[in-house]
């Protein structure tokens, strides 16, 4: 029976154990993948996923998706399969959330990362104050780049929608011109005297009348006509009504 010093048992014995500690270590990268980089699944997703939630109106815009960060006191399990998707009620269009879910793994866990989408492009902004109840002229907006993403209200980006409206409170300078911002004016008061246009097939006639209602245009007036008959019809300008017989 051979037998062994003791520094010689000492040197056997530390290297079984490191061999067995690397053993160990090699097993265990083995085993445990490198965590998945959230913000990076949420990125690649949405990159598709904006050109589908994009408004018609907006086509033109340039889109802009920044991801923010996962809450570092989360602990998930490792998972085979992560499933970027937009919650229920959520919409790619300013402060918003992604979620994802594990969808193969021994724990089915589900979270969610906050995302903010911005739409650049032009828009008409508002150049000097306009108070509440005044109409608003040409020379009151001017066209800039903004982010159309910034509110939820749709931007008011045809001409027609707010030249000559009404703004429906202070309008500040630097503000972009969004729906709910403006109103249609009223033109005339109930009292004033209208001219009354009547259409039908192929004719056309004009007489004055009364009205019995303020005038807004593009909204129904009523009107006395001279021979004493009531009619409603729809406000044109400062001083006409259409009838559609």
């Amino acid at each position: 029976m051979r037998c062994f010093d003791a520094p010689q048992i000492r040197t056997w014995a530390f290297t079984v154990l490191g061999g067995l500690a690397c053993l160990a270590a090699g097993a265990a990268s083995a085993q445990a993948p490198a965590a998945p980089d959230f913000r990076e699944l949420a990125q690649n997703w949405l990159s598709g996923a904006l050109q589908s939630a994009l408004p018609a109106d907006a086509s033109h815009l340039r889109l802009e998706a920044v991801v923010g960060n996962l809450d570092a006191r989360l602990r998930l399990a490792p998972c085979g399969n992560i499933e970027p998707y937009l919650p229920v009620g959520a919409r790619l269009w300013g402060k918003s959330r992604v979620g994802l879910r594990c969808v193969d793994g021994v724990s089915r866990w589900n979270i969610s990362l906050p995302v903010t989408v911005k739409a650049v492009g032009t828009a008409w902004v508002i150049k000097n104050h306009v108070p509440a109840g005044s109409q608003i002229g040409a020379g009151d907006v001017v066209e800039a780049e903004v982010d159309w993403a910034e509110e939820f209200n749709p931007v008011l980006k045809d001409r027609s929608l707010w030249l000559g409206q009404t703004a429906t409170r202070m309008l500040t300078t630097g503000q972009t011109l969004r729906q709910g911002m403006v109103k249609p004016a009223q033109v005339f008061q109930a009292g004033a005297q209208v001219r009354v246009v009547a259409q039908g097939a192929g004719f056309e006639i004009s007489s004055d009348a009364q009205a019995l209602s303020a005038g807004v245009v593009g909204q129904l007036a009523r009107v006395r006509m001279d021979s004493g008959r009531i009619a409603s019809g729809i406000v044109l300008d400062t001083r006409t009504v259409r009838i559609d017989l």
